[in-house]
């Protein structure tokens, strides 16, 4: 079973621009797409000439929950715009709930840059605004535009990720940047399995030596971890201050460059070329050693072999899913995980068979909470018609 979460111009609503303006008080502004889909954003300008800083929502909220980040980071001399992505808050477009899941994967891919584009050029035209030290900041699906952002704007010079990953092509991207410091934060219970994992990562695989992960055990998903955690705006604003207008693109030195855990390593050998195979050796040498070995969890295995299959690397996938299978045997999810591998590659009786042993382990499952086990029967028993 498969969890996780999922040129144009601008049109000023409002007074003229001012980077006098009283930072407490947000600019709301309209942002007319290519396509003509009105946006909506809001500007927090500094109270004097600086840096800028974009941030970018999860997909289960909207623009405002940033408004007390943005508002700090503007007292603090960054000025800030925050954006409803197209179908979120008040922003144009068809509503998220309305697309499907394949619809809503295009948008993101194909439509969102040129939508956060439109953005960053809003925030760099106003005045006071630093066009050469700008910052962006995502939560959840916010991530990976942050990191796309980054990719095609070398201003950009610092990012703070909370709670997700990106591409292949974000990785591949962090790996040459030694000169883009991360900030990232995660909480164990997190409601996406296998995040803190992803966070873990994405700062090891990144080069800069002054990459920060705060870890937290409890918080929730992105900018959730603000109402449990209320140091954490406050460590976002240092970060930028630091990144951004003390020592801009740099921060202190925390790790030895390279440093990297067994279980990144295993997911940085699931992006090299043949890298399922490589993955699964690695994997398997790791648990000759020890084979109690608990250190690339189950979760995390898991969610690289639904990467490979949304890729449409089926067969990589199956070979990810068998190591995963072979390590936690009594894993119903693990065997329903594999035959959806096995249906997409087109080997039904395989999917058949690992939809059965799914049922079979079920019944004395007692690790998965109901809703859970709830979700992987109904995702066997699809298998099985």
């Amino acid at each position: 079973m498969r969890r996780g979460i999922w040129a144009a111009v601008f049109v000023l609503a409002g007074v003229g621009a001012c980077w006098a303006q009283d930072s407490a008080a947000p600019r709301v502004v309209d942002l007319k797409a290519a396509d003509g889909t009105v946006l909506k954003a809001s500007f927090f300008a500094a109270a004097s000439p600086g840096p800028g800083v974009i941030l970018l929502h999860q997909c289960n909220r909207q623009r405002k929950v940033w408004d007390d980040l943005a508002g700090r980071l503007a007292a603090s001399g960054i000025s800030v715009i925050t954006l409803d992505f197209r179908g979120f808050g008040d922003s144009g477009g068809t509503p998220i709930d309305k697309l499907t899941p394949e619809q809503a994967g295009r948008n993101q891919a194909e439509v969102w840059p040129g939508d956060v584009d439109l953005a960053l050029h809003y925030l760099e035209s106003q005045p006071g605004v630093s066009r050469e030290t700008i910052g962006a900041g995502g939560a959840s699906c916010g991530v990976n535009q942050a990191v796309q952002l980054a990719r095609r704007h070398a201003e950009v010079k610092s990012l703070m990720l909370l709670s997700e990953g990106t591409d292949r092509d974000g990785r591949a991207f962090l790996r040459k940047s030694p000169g883009l410091p991360l900030f990232l934060a995660a909480a164990d219970d997190d409601e996406d399995p296998g995040v803190v994992d992803v966070m873990e990562w994405l700062r090891d695989l990144s080069p800069d030596p002054s990459n920060v992960f705060v870890h937290y055990h409890t918080g929730g998903h992105g900018v959730v971890m603000f109402e449990e955690h209320k140091e954490l705006p406050g460590k976002i604003v240092e970060w930028f201050d630091t990144t951004l207008i003390k020592t801009p693109g740099r921060a202190p030195v925390t790790r030895k460059a390279g440093e990297m855990s067994a279980e990144s390593r295993f997911l940085e050998l699931t992006d090299e070329p043949g890298g399922a195979v490589k993955a699964v050796s690695f994997f398997n040498d790791e648990r000759k050693r020890d084979p109690k070995s608990a250190i690339i969890r189950e979760v995390m295995v898991n969610r690289i072999g639904y990467e490979l299959l949304q890729e449409g690397d089926t067969k990589g996938a199956i070979e990810i899913f068998k190591a995963n299978v072979t390590a936690h045997p009594y894993s119903p999810n693990a065997y329903d995980s594999l035959g959806d591998a096995y249906l997409a590659d087109g080997q039904k009786e395989l999917a058949r068979e690992n939809a059965k042993k799914t049922l079979e382990l079920l019944a004395t499952d007692k690790v998965d909470d109901q809703a859970r086990k709830d979700g992987i029967k109904a995702s066997a028993e699809s298998k099985l018609k």
